[in-house]
């Protein structure tokens, strides 16, 4: 037989034996998760207690200010097995501003945790976030030894919150090779099935570590249901949304059980907007145009709305999606229609005239001091837009946490835009700190160590009380010479070695 025959046959045999790359039946954990516990959607005043048991038996929850357990509150859940195991409770009549300790009980079983509320609205107190997405995706699942060791670094800087900001699973992503712990070597698509990605991503021990140290805001993005879905039209969508607001104390308001767009205040200087990019969103391949929408008609009058009468310093807008940079393929999946090179594409398909109506609507309604924090992308970058003379807004992407690491592309050149600073081909997070005269943002990589710092002042204008509708102001006049129009705290963005 020939070399290249011998060769051939080969590959043959090899394309024959099972990778795990592609669609295989769940793998059963043969380590039970124990008691899994989150606490997320705090507020001045409340706060939303989730926890996933491992038998169908009742639960205790236990929680006081921390330092007075002498006269605890008790709660008692049953976990719904429909629900996975998973059950929450309500924290309610809570004091602003102060910290909490609980205990999660199910028989001789116990999970101790910690978490604060939100100060006043109208507190000077600074806020301290973190901000990043893509879990477990693209062959990055939870290593074997060491499970996702982004969130130890991550709770060692202790942050008021957590926003995780989609591809909090990969649902349609086998694990592949590469060493990981055993359960989530499957391409979900059955309600037990999206149950299972979560439970594996959350029994993670490291990020159940951070979890009982910080509250948590999750939304969701396409790798929740598949990849790039199209809203109502993907018949996965109610099976994949189910599984989410299961394992997430996400919860609408009444009568919208499953509405996820949501506002969180942090004292006077951050009002945070989260977004559903998915769920009302018009199908990837209609031409773009005032008929098309991502986020449907209520959520834009909600976010217009909102961030227009916001009278906090930072105007903080979550998007699980940038809003100016390619995110692949031939048909768009975001808010942009640029290429790869950042031209924007002659029929493009994004969602280009609803992102820039939003935009001409602030600029003319004067908002100020506006961030869109955003995902996806698989890179850190910080970002400057000016789509108008002297209206300026800035957009910080983070990710990803361990999924396939991507790397800086050209930007929307239709949005006038500037990279301030970025980092690829590595696991990061974004951490933001904003008072009411700087926001101070850096990027951190997965061993806790500071690669791109940055510092932006608040708008004057804006802590005076806003401009009038429709006039435009300027940003702090640059006292240098010859440097392309960059603030002084632009010019200070740079990578940290």
């Amino acid at each position: 037989m020939r070399p290249l025959r011998l060769f051939s046959s080969a590959l043959l045999l090899l394309g024959a034996i099972p990778t795990g790359l592609g669609p295989a039946r769940p793998v059963e954990d043969t380590q039970r998760p124990g008691l899994l516990v989150t606490v997320g959607e705090v507020t001045a005043d409340r706060a939303a207690l989730w926890l996933r048991a491992d038998e169908p038996a009742p639960v205790i929850v236990r929680y006081a200010p921390a330092g007075d357990a002498a006269s605890p509150r008790r709660l008692r859940l049953e976990p719904a097995a429909r629900r996975d195991l998973t059950a929450r409770a309500a924290l309610t009549a809570l004091q602003p501003g102060t910290r909490y300790a609980y205990e999660v009980a199910q028989g001789p079983v116990s999970v101790k945790g910690v978490f604060a509320t939100a100060p006043p609205a109208d507190a000077d107190a600074p806020a301290r976030l973190q901000w990043s997405g893509d879990l477990g995706g693209g062959g990055r699942c939870r290593d074997v030894e060491d499970g996702y060791r982004i969130f130890r670094a991550m709770a060692e800087r202790a942050p008021d919150l957590f926003l995780f900001v989609g591809d909090t699973i990969y649902a349609d992503h086998a694990c592949g090779r590469r060493a990981h712990a055993p359960g989530g070597d499957f391409v979900a698509s059955t309600l037990a099935e999206y149950h299972a990605k979560h439970r594996y991503n959350r029994a993670d021990r490291e990020l159940q570590r951070f979890f009982r140290t910080a509250p948590v805001y999750a939304i969701w993005d396409d790798h929740e249901v598949t990849n790039d879905f199209d809203g109502p039209a993907e018949p996965l969508m109610p099976a994949g949304r189910q599984a989410f607001v299961d394992y997430w104390p996400v919860a609408g308001p009444p009568g919208e059980p499953q509405r996820l767009y949501r506002r969180v205040r942090w004292g006077r200087h951050a009002d945070i907007f989260i977004l559903d990019t998915r769920q009302y969103r018009s199908p990837r391949a209609t031409p773009d145009g005032p008929a098309k929408s991502m986020l449907g008609a209520a959520q834009r009058g909600w976010l217009l709305d909102g961030v227009s009468r916001s009278d906090a310093t930072w105007k903080l807008v979550v998007s699980s999606l940038p809003l100016g940079m390619f995110t692949g393929g031939r048909i768009s999946d975001s808010w942009s229609s640029a290429n790869v090179l950042g031209f924007p594409r002659r029929n493009g398909t994004g969602y280009v005239f609803e992102r820039d109506h939003l935009l001409a609507a602030f600029r003319e309604r004067g908002v100020r001091n506006l961030v869109f924090l955003t995902g996806e992308v698989h890179h850190a970058q910080l970002v400057r837009h000016e789509p108008a003379p002297g209206f300026v807004l800035h957009e910080f992407s983070a990710g990803p946490l361990s999924a396939r690491q991507g790397y800086p592309r050209p930007m929307d050149r239709s949005l006038n835009s500037r990279s301030l600073g970025s980092l690829g081909f590595a696991d990061n997070f974004g951490e933001l700190t904003v008072s009411g005269d700087m926001l101070e943002v850096r990027i951190v990589d997965g061993a806790g160590t500071v690669r791109v710092a940055l510092t932006l002042p608040a708008d004057a204008g804006a802590l005076a009380g806003g401009m009038a509708p429709g006039r435009a102001s300027r940003e702090p006049r640059n006292p240098d010479a010859g440097t392309g129009g960059r603030t002084a705290a632009e010019r200070g963005s740079r990578p940290l070695r």
